[in-house]
């Protein structure tokens, strides 16, 4: 019986970046993650493609030419890679705040979709979506939770309309460090606030695992607070409550592993920390509770993707130069397909 091919699997580029650079470790090449990405290989299965981080320390060169993405089409190309979802460097400005930081994130939006576009018209993109978050703090929020929920919903609309002339999707990154995204709950509230059918969840399965634990909202807590590590029963009960209030908004998927603690590097904040699929202190079963994304309630397919992903954000320099992690990566991914995948 021939193996499944959908969903197609994604690399992450933007580890080379988050939590590198001059407070921390030096920024990986984004060539050198191409190189490490299509050098992988798994019993004959190689990645499909790559999710790309909008960052000028990895792809400036492309982004502010006129024939930007036709070139970086041709490099990918060159790695039998293509491009997936796409994230907007909103942190240049802001959801919530000043009038000029909310409008330099809808104009981030704005280039991200019109990189997009290039992309797309290059024949290398095929799907994906535009990746947003709030750029703003847990705290800062929690100084108006209704005020600043509304704020950034209007943001989020805005940036919505920007991105539906373009035939594009937004997906917010639900992550404990960004505010009104913080807990399943707030993320489900701003969700609602916004009310745009372009506007969806993306869940990382490392991410979303701290708001079981209501790391920066314990009110929004679902293990309770004397969970014990080996009662999987309980376990797989909060996975089920949470993805079955997330999962309906959820446009974008990442594979991880998480080892129930938060982690911080350089200019980033704490948040989920990002684990080796290896690792033996991963709280996941990484297929198994893949599952509970890609499967609605009833364990029927969803199909709700193309591609999924692996973030493996603020791994050590040492350990991303490794081919191996990329091999053990890849294998993850292959694993989660094969359990919850189809052939098209």
């Amino acid at each position: 019986m021939p193996e499944n091919n959908f969903p197609k699997l994604h690399n992450a580029t933007w580890p080379g970046i988050v939590g590198k650079g001059s407070d921390s470790e030096p920024i990986i090449p984004f060539d050198t993650l191409l190189e490490k990405t299509a050098a992988a290989e798994v019993d004959g299965v190689k990645f499909d493609g790559v999710d790309i981080g909008l960052f000028d320390e990895h792809i400036g060169e492309y982004l502010n030419a006129a024939d930007g993405g036709k070139r970086l089409a041709d490099k990918l190309a060159g790695y039998n890679l293509e491009a997936g979802s796409l994230v907007a460097n909103v942190w240049a400005g802001s959801a919530m705040g000043s009038k000029d930081a909310r409008d330099t994130f809808v104009e981030q939006v704005r280039k991200a979709c019109e990189f997009g576009k290039q992309l797309r018209d290059a024949g290398i993109r095929h799907g994906g979506v535009i990746r947003i978050d709030s750029a703003a703090s847990p705290e800062a929020w929690s100084a108006d939770p209704k005020g600043n929920t509304k704020q950034i919903a209007e943001t989020f609309r805005r940036a919505a309309d920007v991105a539906a002339d373009f035939g594009e999707r937004l997906a917010a990154e639900g992550e404990i460090c960004w505010g009104g995204m913080h807990s399943w709950k707030a993320m489900i509230d701003t969700l609602e606030a916004t009310d745009r059918p372009n506007v969806g969840f993306q869940a990382d399965m490392s991410h979303t695992f701290l708001y079981l634990l209501g790391y920066n909202a314990p009110e929004d807590r679902i293990l309770p607070a004397d969970f014990q590590w080996d009662d999987r029963a309980t376990l797989d009960e909060a996975f089920r409550k949470m993805t079955a209030a997330l999962r309906p908004w959820t446009i974008d998927f990442h594979v991880a592993q998480n080892d129930g603690t938060v982690h911080g590097t350089g200019s980033h904040d704490k948040t989920g920390r990002h684990c080796l699929a290896t690792d033996p202190n991963g709280k996941l079963d990484i297929v198994h509770h893949a599952g509970f994304w890609l499967r609605d309630e009833k364990g029927e397919l969803t199909k709700a993707f193309r591609h999924i992903c692996w973030d493996g954000c603020m791994f050590p320099n040492e350990v991303m130069y490794k081919q191996q992690t990329w091999n053990d990566i890849l294998a993850a991914l292959v694993r989660v397909r094969n359990a919850h995948g189809w052939q098209g």
